[in-house]
């Protein structure tokens, strides 16, 4: 399976991401957990000491360099568009049982458009992880699909958008699903976080009758402090776990 996880920041979505992962792990798949927000940090909520720790591959200008052949930063020139990175992978994870880690970062100039050497080795790497790996591949988006391209959306099986009970919220689920339309990414679901209540469910389900719901996890303080501690929340006694799980046979 190719996952890829968005929603506005603060939902949790690094925290379903992680949770996925985890469940995914002990199950006995071979998971690929790619940190592609460059606002999160998927390691921490896996579990990995000193995730933070971990350099991005955006930041990692001498690999950039010899790939592209161009000198991150900069923009027009020449470089190359089809930069080596079916080594990646392996070469720049770390692991935790069966799940390996990478960083991608993100490019910090020019707008979404931007062709520069850093941002096509990004595209490229995600291109060869979506395409050509046989793990199973969960990516922890930022609130967008910035890494996706046409190319790779079709390879994708599934978009999981993350909402809690609030308008910012499904705003930017909408949002999310204009810019999968543009890549013909069609495959989207919808998970329901921070749920309090039988209402807070039927307001997302109201609010958003045209999605395909994947389930609910309900608010959880124990999932709060956990992050605050700095601690997986796959590592602390929570109903989210089971939730997770049972959504897993549906993916």
């Amino acid at each position: 399976m190719k996952l890829a996880v968005s929603g506005k920041g603060g939902v949790g979505k690094t925290t379903f991401a992680a949770l996925l992962s985890r469940t995914l792990d002990i199950q006995g798949k071979r998971v690929l957990a790619i940190d592609a927000d460059p606002d999160a940090n998927l390691g921490a909520a896996l579990g990995i000491a000193d995730a933070d720790k971990i350099t991005p591959i955006a930041e990692m200008k001498d690999l950039i360099f010899e790939r592209t052949e161009a000198q991150p930063g900069t923009i027009g020139g020449f470089f190359k568009l089809n930069p080596k990175v079916d080594d990646l992978p392996d070469a720049l994870s770390v692991k935790l049982n069966n799940i390996k880690l990478m960083r991608l970062g993100g490019v910090k100039k020019g707008g979404a458009g931007c062709i520069c050497p850093e941002s096509t080795l990004l595209k490229a790497l995600v291109t060869h992880i979506v395409l050509a790996r046989d793990e199973v591949v969960v990516m922890d988006m930022e609130a967008g699909i910035e890494h996706l391209g046409r190319a790779t959306a079709k390879a994708v099986d599934k978009l999981i958008v993350v909402v809690e009970p609030g308008r910012r919220s499904l705003d930017t689920a909408g949002h999310i699903r204009k810019l999968a339309a543009e890549i013909h990414l069609d495959h989207i679901v919808v998970v329901g976080n921070k749920v309090r209540s039988s209402n807070d469910e039927e307001f997302l389900k109201t609010n958003l009758p045209d999605f395909e719901f994947l389930g609910f996890l309900p608010y959880d303080a124990a999932l709060i402090e956990a992050d605050l501690e700095g601690v997986s929340p796959f590592d602390v006694d929570s109903p989210s776990k089971n939730r997770v799980k049972e959504m897993i046979p549906r993916l």
